[in-house]
């Protein structure tokens, strides 16, 4: 079955009580039982819902996948991996993740003695040097946020394996419809669904999906336990945005694609990241294990100078300045204020996150309102 046919129809199936063909909003926080334990496999919403059960079914068979488990956010999905630690353990992550991401390993989970290491993941060969008997989880994005740096998944995965290491890939850059990290031999994989699954900027939740049975009821576990479950109208919601995933990121891509062309070329422009670009570091590795480059743009003005890039900012008419990525409209964001301002100042310069820095999720919008936006905004810079 092919991508489009599958984000249409994989695991969902009409309603067996009225037939209906749109899977409806079950909500309800609990089920009637025949007698005590006995139901018909749902009892509470907090652990099941059948309007979610429809959804994770899409997203596992999206990700080529055997199970997937929705959260209330991304952040939400990643709590639950970082619960399958103990103090002691140790995680190696990239230098360049979302700020959210940092936050919760540095302020919450790091005074629980769990250990992260933040490292240049784009080059494999870097993480043995790391590795140790407590070394419990590889925690990667690829592309990151914001510099659209490129982790070989392949690679890593081998070194994972070779010593028993959990490897767990953020896919929420690349989409399901660009990039399958399980395929890749990742072990977890993360979405932040509030954003290319969604696509409308009307919903936040998170999901996870992996391929071995224990490892998916221990999160389940963790969900049902700790309580990060989304609503029966989220899961709505994420199930009507994925119907049109693959014409979506289509666009994305197109429009993404031309943007960083026309912003590359423009004399005040210091530096456009975007693996499609031949001579991005990752490039070829981008082609190796994606099916195409994304909607992600971010790029610096000349002289990385942070009122320019506030100009710039607060100037567009198309773009709407705003966080989050992925829906529909265009938006822009300063990573090193809004999205990465939880990461000390010298952490982001090291990793590229800038005051200059700023970065663009390209909607679907005729193509020529964008570029005629983003050069009226610099002319002001």
């Amino acid at each position: 079955m092919k991508f489009g046919t599958k984000a249409l129809h994989a695991g969902i199936e009409p309603d067996p009580t009225t037939g209906a063909v749109m899977t409806p909003i079950y909500q309800t926080s609990t089920f009637v039982q025949e007698y005590p334990g006995k139901h018909k496999g749902y009892a509470y919403a907090r652990g099941k819902n059948p309007t979610r059960t429809q959804l994770e079914n899409n997203l596992a068979a999206l990700e080529n996948g055997n199970h997937a488990i929705c959260f209330s956010s991304g952040m939400g999905a990643i709590d639950a991996v970082i619960k399958l630690l103990k103090p002691g353990d140790e995680v190696i992550t990239g230098d360049d993740i979302y700020g959210g991401s940092y936050r919760m390993f540095s302020k919450i989970y790091e005074p629980f003695g769990i250990k992260f290491h933040y490292i240049n993941l784009y080059d494999a060969s870097n993480i043995e040097k790391y590795i140790n008997s407590n070394t419990k989880l590889i925690w990667a994005e690829t592309p990151t946020n914001p510099t659209l740096k490129i982790v070989d998944i392949e690679a890593v995965s081998a070194i994972a394996k070779a010593n028993h290491i959990t490897l767990a890939i953020d896919n929420t850059f690349a989409s399901p419809y660009l990039q399958n990290p399980l395929d890749l031999g990742a072990d977890i994989v993360m979405h932040s669904a509030t954003k290319y699954l969604g696509g409308h900027s009307d919903v936040v939740m998170g999901a996870l999906v992996v391929n071995d049975d224990e490892l998916y009821q221990r999160l389940h576990f963790i969900l049902n336990s700790c309580g990060a479950n989304p609503g029966p109208m989220d899961s709505f919601l994420v199930l009507r945005g994925i119907k049109t995933l693959h014409l979506r990121m289509k666009a994305h891509c197109e429009n993404g694609e031309k943007v960083a062309h026309f912003l590359k070329n423009h004399p005040k422009i210091g530096h456009v990241y975007w693996p499609g670009f031949e001579d991005a570091n990752g490039h070829q590795i981008a082609k190796k294990q994606m099916r195409g480059f994304g909607g992600m743009v971010s790029f610096t003005l000349k002289g990385d100078d942070f009122d320019a890039a506030m100009r710039f900012a607060c100037n567009v008419k198309v773009f709407t300045l705003a966080e989050s990525l992925g829906g529909v409209e265009s938006l822009v964001n300063h990573p090193a204020s809004m999205t990465h301002a939880s990461i000390p100042k010298a952490e982001k310069d090291k990793a590229g996150v800038v005051d200059g820095l700023l970065r663009l999720s390209v909607g679907v919008e005729d193509i020529e309102d964008l570029i005629l936006d983003i050069d009226q905004a610099l002319d002001l810079v």
